[in-house]
């Protein structure tokens, strides 16, 4: 895995100058297998395959604290706005944890996210254009 790489598409993910599927191609092609977001410690780690992990911080300002209840509709919607309308990452990280998101996982592999909160509820987010039970 690439340090360097994964620091770049961290940081242009943050500035937004990336969208998601090229941010997926070279994380994936650098040997990510899935990647952790974590909104209580305001930083992200990637992990390939062979144990090398990577920590980037989550360095927007001014963030809501976790909201306590999960409110899978209103991430649901901070979702679809990123993918239909290109949300910029800032305000779909805002918005999800104002939706009680307290972190997710972003499994390149198996294609999907899922999301959590602080009581444990889940959602499952597929990657557009991948279907349950399929992996790459």
């Amino acid at each position: 895995m690439n340090t360097e790489i994964v620091t770049q598409a961290a940081r242009a993910t943050l500035d937004g100058s990336i969208p998601f599927p090229e941010v997926v191609r070279r994380l994936t092609e650098t040997g990510v297998e899935y990647y952790h977001v974590d909104y209580v410690a305001l930083q992200k780690r990637f992990y390939s395959a062979t144990g090398e992990v990577v920590t980037t911080p989550i360095s927007y300002e001014g963030l809501p604290s976790v909201a306590a209840d999960f409110d899978a509709a209103g991430l649901r919607a901070a979702i679809l706005d990123s993918q239909h309308h290109g949300q910029h990452y800032r305000d779909f990280t805002r918005r999800a944890m104002e939706a009680g998101v307290q972190g997710y996982i972003a499994f390149l592999r198996g294609r999907r996210v899922i999301y959590w909160g602080r009581g444990g509820d889940q959602h499952t987010e597929w990657f557009p254009g991948a279907e349950p039970g399929a992996s790459k």
